[in-house]
């Protein structure tokens, strides 16, 4: 059985920059997006590229020996999955922050929308994969925020509440570095929308539109994948349950995803477990299903793993599902993240 990682993995010490898994408050902070222009300013840009670069090599290597088919770049270069690629597009302003507030009562600050969202002139990605890529011979994923997680978490002063509108630019802006990608060669591109597993009828007015969008004219010989996450906890190993989205939404989505220019769908399982009978409505797509849980120290047990895939392979073909964690592993550090990967890989290897 094939093995995959999602998109984060921890970051080496030789990286400068902090993402949201390091900060007081975890992917909770208030700030997403503090310390990442100053740290680009004082190191400099071309040494900051240089220890990325580097860093992307080492993680890539470690997937491929804990024996992972298909590693991802590891987002070393992101500050957290939205906001890197919010940089790299026209419309957005991360100088002036603005406020948004939470049904919690906590209040974040993050950029603002001040204009028409369009894709930058120059391609940012696909260095990206081409540095990751070049460090093995395993096809590299590269990973992109979905148009509907990507608006959740910007302060729009220009469409208006008109979450249709900007989600159509946003995914069209998205398509443009998704083209780029599979131009160059990528062979697996996936967007990570944690918010279909929150908005469901929503994603059913327009989300699935904006999925297509997001994957228009890429040539069905690149891989098209899309990620439902149900939460992060702000810390590892949370004392109580961390609020998380209700798995209900993954029967609800499987079917109608089975009608979207998709290739594979990424659902956690490790966490939370569904009943497998969910892989029934997978209908055509593979499923990669989440095993590993990314918010606890504890190691799985191998023999455990391979338990709940034998489990998974009565409801769906074996060349139809692959393995891997919930999420990203930013939270675990690297040596944990060694010893689970190697427990998902010898699970997966004895099937």
């Amino acid at each position: 059985m094939l093995t995959t990682t999602i998109g984060a993995y921890p970051k080496p010490e030789t990286v400068p920059i902090r993402d949201w898994f390091q900060m007081t408050d975890g992917t909770d902070t208030a700030e997403p997006t503090a310390g990442y222009a100053e740290t680009v300013a004082r190191i400099g840009a071309e040494r900051l590229q240089a220890l990325l670069d580097r860093a992307t090599v080492q993680v890539v290597q470690a997937q491929v020996a804990q024996g992972i088919d298909i590693p991802t770049d590891g987002e070393l270069r992101r500050e957290n999955f939205i906001h890197y690629h919010c940089r790299h597009l026209a419309g957005i302003d991360f100088e002036e922050l603005g406020e948004q507030a939470l049904p919690d009562g906590r209040t974040l600050r993050l950029p603002r929308i001040r204009g028409p969202i369009a894709a930058g002139a120059t391609p940012f990605l696909v260095r990206d994969w081409r540095v990751a890529q070049g460090a093995t011979r395993k096809p590299v994923k590269m990973t992109l925020p979905g148009p509907m997680t990507i608006g959740a978490r910007l302060v729009d002063d220009f469409y208006h509440g008109d979450e249709a509108a900007r989600g159509r630019a946003l995914a069209d802006a998205l398509n443009v570095e998704i083209r780029r990608l599979a131009e160059a060669g990528c062979p697996v591109i996936q967007i990570d929308e944690p918010a279909f597993a929150r908005r469901v009828p929503d994603v059913l007015a327009f989300g699935l539109e904006m999925l297509e969008r997001c994957f228009y004219k890429v040539p069905p010989s690149t891989e098209r994948g899309l990620h439902i996450c149900c939460g992060y906890p702000d810390r590892l190993d949370p004392e109580d349950d961390y609020p998380r989205a209700p798995k209900a939404a993954y029967w609800e989505l499987a079917g109608p995803l089975q009608d979207v220019a998709l290739d594979t769908v990424a659902i956690e399982d490790a966490e939370c477990q569904n009943d497998l009978a969910l892989l029934e409505r997978f209908s055509r797509t593979k499923v990669i299903l989440g095993v590993l849980a990314i918010a606890r120290s504890r190691v799985e047990e191998p023999e455990a793993i391979r338990v709940r895939l034998q489990a998974a392979l009565e409801h769906i073909d074996p060349h139809r599902l692959l393995a891997a964690p919930d999420c990203g592993l930013g939270l675990l550090g690297p040596e944990l993240a060694k010893q689970k990967l190697q427990a998902l890989c010898q699970a997966a290897a004895s099937l």
